[in-house]
C-alpha cells in the first residue's frame, strides 16, 4: 500500500511566539485610500486602553478588537477607524470617502465621530490632523493661492512624493480649531500608495512631537547640571588642602551628589533614549516619501533638519554633559576614597606603632616586676630558712649560726627561683 506523504508531514511544535512575531510583521498595514478622501488623525499620550475603541464599536454595532490588540481597522459605516497602540501613546485614523467635487477641508472626517466619545477620551492629545487627498486640478493652483486658502497664508513646506506621483503641502503649525493640515494632491498614486503617503506624513509630524518632548527636560537638565558642575569644583578645590575629618566630609558630600545625578540619569534615561529612536523614525519616513523638490520651497526633509535637527543636537548634548558629570564625579569618588583609605592605613600603622611601643614597655615593665618578684620570693624563701636553721640549732641538730646558714642559702634561693620565674615565663610564651 503506497504510504501518503502529505499524511507524514507533521511540522514540530511551534515556537510560542511564532504566530505572534509573524502578527507583528503585518501588523499596522496602510489602509487602502480612494482618490479623494478626508481624513483625521489624533494622538493619545500616556492612554494605551482599547476600552475607547470598544465603546465606539459597540455604539456602531460592530466587533470590538479582540484582547491584547495592538492594532484594530473596521468599516463603522460613516467613517473608517483604524487604531494603534504604541509604547506611549494610542492614535485613531478617521476616513471617509467624499466626491471628487467635494470642497478640500470643508467638512472634516472628525465630524462623523460622536462627539460625546470624542470627549469621553483619556490621556493627553499630541497631535491632531486633517488630512485631504484629492485629484491633482488640471490647471494646479499656484502655492501662494493653497497657502492663502488652506493654511492661512502660512509658509508652505512641499514636496512631489511617491517619485513624482503626488504633491503634499504642510505648514506643521496648529490652526484655530486645534488641528495641523496636510493636502496631497494625487496624480498617478494607486490606493495603497495613497495609504502609505497618509501614513508617513501623519507619522512624521507625529514623531517629531515625541521626539521634542524630551526638549524640555534636557533645558532643565542644562540648569542641574550647572550645579552639579559648581558641587563638584567646590569639592575637588576643597580636595587639596584637605585631611583627615574633612575627607571624609568631602566624601559624603561627593556620595550624595553622585547618587543625586544618577537618580537624575535614570529618571531622563528613557526620555533620551526615546528621542534618538523617534528622531531616526522621522528621518526613515521622510526617506520613504521619496521627495522631489518644488522649486521655490522648502520641503519636508528641509523642515525636519532645521527643526529638529537642532532639538536633538541640544538633547545629544546634553546626555553627552551629564554623562560626563557623571563621570567626572566617580573618578573624584574614586579618588577621595583612595585618599581616606590611604589616611586611614595610616592611621592604623600609627596605632599599630603604638601598640607595638605599649608592648615594649609592658615587657620592661614585666621584667623589672620579674627582678622585684625574685627579690621578694628570696626574701621570704631565705626568711624560712632563717627560721628552720634556728629550729634545728635548738634541736642540736645543726651547729651553724642561723645568720650564717640564712647567708648561704641567699644565692642558692636566688638562682632557683630566678629559673622558675624564667620557665614560668616561656611556658606562656608558648
Amino acid at each position: 500500500m503506497t504510504e501518503n506523504p502529505q499524511a507524514q508531514a507533521v511540522p514540530p511544535a511551534s515556537h510560542p511566539m511564532r504566530f505572534a512575531l509573524n502578527e507583528e510583521m503585518h501588523a499596522r498595514p496602510p489602509e487602502s485610500l480612494p482618490r479623494r478622501a478626508s481624513i483625521s488623525y489624533l494622538v493619545i499620550f500616556g492612554e494605551r486602553s482599547p476600552a475607547p475603541v470598544a465603546r465606539l464599536c459597540d455604539s456602531f454595532g460592530h466587533e470590538k478588537p479582540r484582547e491584547g490588540a495592538n492594532h484594530f481597522s473596521a468599516d463603522l459605516g460613516p467613517f473608517r477607524l483604524t487604531w494603534e497602540k504604541h509604547t506611549e501613546f494610542t492614535r485613531f485614523t478617521f476616513i471617509v470617502e467624499r466626491d471628487a467635487d467635494s470642497p478640500l477641508f470643508a467638512a472634516p472626517a472628525l465630524e462623523a465621530v460622536p462627539p460625546d466619545w470624542l470627549r469621553s477620551l483619556p490621556g493627553a492629545l499630541l497631535v491632531a490632523n486633517h488630512l485631504e487627498i484629492a485629484p491633482m486640478p488640471a490647471s494646479p493652483p499656484p502655492e501662494e493661492a493653497i497657502a492663502r486658502q488652506f493654511f492661512d497664508g502660512h509658509t508652505l513646506i512641499s514636496a512631489e512624493v511617491a517619485g513624482g506621483a503626488a504633491r503634499a503641502y504642510s505648514h506643521f503649525l496648529i490652526a484655530d480649531d486645534g488641528f495641523g493640515r496636510f493636502l496631497v494632491f494625487d496624480n498617478s498614486m494607486t490606493p495603497r500608495q495613497r495609504g502609505r503617503t497618509a501614513q508617513r506624513l501623519l507619522e512624521i509630524d507625529t514623531y517629531i512631537m515625541i521626539a521634542l518632548l524630551t526638549l524640555p527636560v534636557a533645558r532643565d537638565l542644562m540648569g542641574e547640571l550647572g550645579g552639579f558642575e559648581g558641587e563638584l569644583e567646590s569639592i575637588t578645590a576643597a580636595m587639596r588642602e584637605a585631611g583627615g575629618k574633612q575627607e571624609q566630609d568631602l566624601l559624603d558630600r561627593l556620595t550624595l551628589l553622585h547618587a543625586e545625578i544618577v537618580r537624575r540619569h535614570t529618571a531622563t534615561q528613557f526620555r533620551f533614549s526615546a528621542a534618538r529612536a523617534y528622531s531616526e523614525l522621522v528621518a526613515l519616513r521622510i526617506s520613504d516619501l521619496r521627495e522631489v523638490r518644488v522649486t521655490g520651497l522648502q520641503t519636508f526633509s528641509d523642515f525636519v533638519e532645521r527643526r529638529l535637527g537642532p532639538a536633538m543636537r541640544t538633547c545629544q548634548s546634553v546626555e553627552k554633559r551629564m554623562n560626563a558629570v557623571s563621570a567626572r564625579i566617580a573618578q573624584a569618588t574614586q579618588l577621595l576614597s583612595t585618599r581616606v583609605d590611604i589616611t586611614r592605613e595610616n592611621q592604623n600603622q600609627a596605632l599599630l606603632e603604638s601598640m607595638d611601643r605599649r608592648a615594649h614597655l609592658q615587657l620592661r615593665l614585666q621584667e623589672t616586676v620579674e627582678g622585684l618578684s625574685v627579690a621578694a620570693i628570696t626574701y621570704y624563701i631565705v626568711g624560712l630558712v632563717g627560721y628552720a636553721a634556728e629550729g634545728l640549732k635548738t634541736l642540736g641538730w645543726l651547729p651553724l649560726e642561723k645568720s650564717t646558714v640564712m647567708l648561704a642559702s641567699i644565692p642558692v634561693v636566688v638562682a632557683l627561683v630566678a629559673l622558675g620565674v624564667r620557665r614560668i615565663r616561656k611556658s606562656l610564651g608558648h
